[in-house]
């Protein structure tokens, strides 16, 4: 699959000539060792991209030729993950893992065993969607937003179709809630990741009154950063967007 980048003035002319000479385009030179003749794809992270061919190229720009566009339609499903603030670096990891599996947003939760903080970090936290889009060459970027309250979660609940929560505790396996004929064919899917210390009853409970269902996602407890990848996953595989 070909190389990804992302610029804000995506070139969609066919024959057309673009100077490509952002941060991108630096390390695409000093780094990837793109050279003349060389074929990649750009993007507006909007859904819409060009594959261009490198005329030439200087210190820090290439000069590219727009050989085809399109665009891609962003799936019928919508996945949400909203996701209780792990601590450190495993911030950053959480997006890019959620990145990669297929989130469109990803909601930053302050729960009550949150340890980590994010209020000041979501500028950041968006450009990590932008590069895990490119390393998994994605032509949309997913929404990073937040930071969400409990009461902000349970309105996310409001306005989705399906609002999962997962939990130890739970009776029911995420494979006898989610299926292809139990939901509308543009749903909205929400996924409630809680924190390395748990829910508390009382963000189960408000979440379980709201309308979400708590469910089993299997024996291995995972880590908050690495569980919205392996719910996005099994939802997808469950709904046979897989």
């Amino acid at each position: 699959m070909l190389t990804l980048f992302f610029v804000e003035d995506l070139p969609t002319a066919v024959g057309s000539r673009y100077e490509f000479d952002s941060d991108d385009a630096h390390h695409a030179i000093k780094v990837l060792r793109i050279a003349a003749g060389e074929i990649f794809n750009l993007s507006d992270g909007k859904g819409a991209w060009s594959k261009v061919s490198v005329d030439n190229v200087n210190k820090k720009s290439m000069t590219v030729r727009v050989l085809a566009t399109g665009f891609e339609e962003a799936l019928s499903q919508q996945f949400t993950i909203i996701q209780a603030i792990p601590k450190g670096d495993r911030i950053k990891e959480s997006i890019e893992l959620s990145t990669e599996g297929g989130a469109d947003r990803i909601v930053m939760w302050k729960a009550a065993r949150s340890i980590g903080r994010a209020d000041e970090k979501i500028g950041k936290l968006q450009q990590t969607a932008r590069e895990a889009s490119k390393q998994s060459r994605r032509f949309r970027i997913p929404e990073v937003s937040g930071v969400a309250t409990t009461e902000g979660v349970v309105d996310e609940i409001a306005k989705a179709d399906l609002a999962l929560v997962f939990h130890e505790s739970a009776l029911q396996r995420i494979s006898q809630v989610v299926t292809p004929s139990a939901l509308p064919a543009s749903a909205k899917v929400a996924i409630i990741v809680g924190p390395e210390g748990g829910l508390t009853d009382e963000e189960v409970e408000s979440f379980a009154a709201a309308g979400a269902k708590v469910v089993l996602m299997g024996r291995p407890i995972l880590r908050s950063a690495h569980a919205g990848l392996a719910a996005l996953a099994a939802v997808n595989t469950a709904l046979s967007v897989w």
